[in-house]
């Protein structure tokens, strides 16, 4: 595999996109939708989710984290395969790339809104790029402080959904927030089975994430409180906008996403070695995506 494409780590890219595609279906469920402002924020996402893993490849290089005690899922700075150097200018060069996609999808998406619209989705976008590369990188990486949690929760859930349903519709109804923090919540999930598998090695390095701070056994606990409050959301929006008016096809397409991740419940347990928690990583994302196609086709058919 080249190396940058190694180090852009596109086993994380569907979970990036799981928001942006949760707004879109659901502008569309709703009669809004315009092709190009799908395309252009699922581009943009993908080029921060890419500046964010090689950001957090050199962040973690220059700090110390990536050192020779990472045994799994080892990163191309901490092998060699780029140079710090390297990684530095391309990180500078992609956020560029960022933020003239952002300022692209702006551009097209917000034509007819406001200036007072326009500035805080420039501010918004300038605080994506800038918590994709703070997480790791700096004096004091906010990713090291166990805050990663609360970033992941707000731009994977939250702005990410409720930004792209706005910009197809001009509106955010305040029920949007249900599947919005669901999605966070399993995003949140993703992140949290990362650092349970990097748990020893971020002790012994000096980066607090959650599992750090609480333990193995808790951090598995804090696991599957995250699925399952993750999944409550969408049933809430479910229930909230349709009450008994709701579509016995569609609520089973619900129940289908539902399913796999209510068995890693039972699958994820504490005595789990870092080997084993990897491949849990791509099977929640993949997971949440499943989740959320099937949630925003039951709302298309409803």
């Amino acid at each position: 595999m080249n190396r940058w494409v190694e180090a852009a780590r596109p086993r994380t890219l569907p979970l990036a996109v799981a928001s942006i595609m949760l707004g879109n279906l659901l502008a569309y469920a709703n009669g809004k939708f315009d092709w190009i402002i799908a395309a252009l924020a699922i581009f943009t996402t993908v080029a921060l989710q890419v500046l964010s893993n090689f950001a957090n490849d050199y962040g973690d290089s220059a700090n110390g984290i990536d050192n020779q005690d990472r045994k799994v899922a080892l990163r191309a700075v901490q092998t060699g395969k780029i140079n710090r150097q390297e990684m530095k200018q391309v990180v500078i060069l992609t956020a560029c790339i960022s933020f003239l996609m952002g300022i692209g999808l702006l551009v097209y998406s917000l034509q007819q809104a406001s200036w007072k619209v326009w500035l805080n989705f420039l501010g918004l976008g300038i605080a994506c790029i800038l918590a994709a590369i703070a997480y790791t990188v700096g004096k004091k990486p906010y990713g090291y402080m166990g805050l990663g949690d609360l970033s992941v929760f707000i731009f994977f859930g939250l702005v990410g959904t409720m930004g792209t349903y706005f910009l197809q519709t001009q509106s955010i109804p305040f029920h949007i927030v249900y599947p919005a923090s669901g999605c966070g919540l399993l995003s949140v999930a993703v992140l949290n089975l990362n650092n349970l598998r990097d748990l020893e090695n971020d002790k012994k390095s000096g980066k607090n994430s959650i599992p750090v701070r609480i333990g193995k056994t808790l951090g598995f606990y804090y696991q599957k409180i995250l699925l399952f409050m993750g999944i409550i959301p969408f049933a809430v929006y479910h229930m909230a906008v349709y009450k008994s008016a709701s579509n016995t096809t569609a609520n089973l397409l619900i129940l289908l996403g539902y399913y796999p991740i209510i068995i890693m419940l039972r699958e994820l347990k504490p005595t789990m070695t870092p080997a084993e928690i990897d491949p849990y990583l791509k099977k929640t994302a993949l997971r949440t995506l499943l989740l959320i196609l099937l949630f925003g086709i039951s709302e298309i058919i409803q």
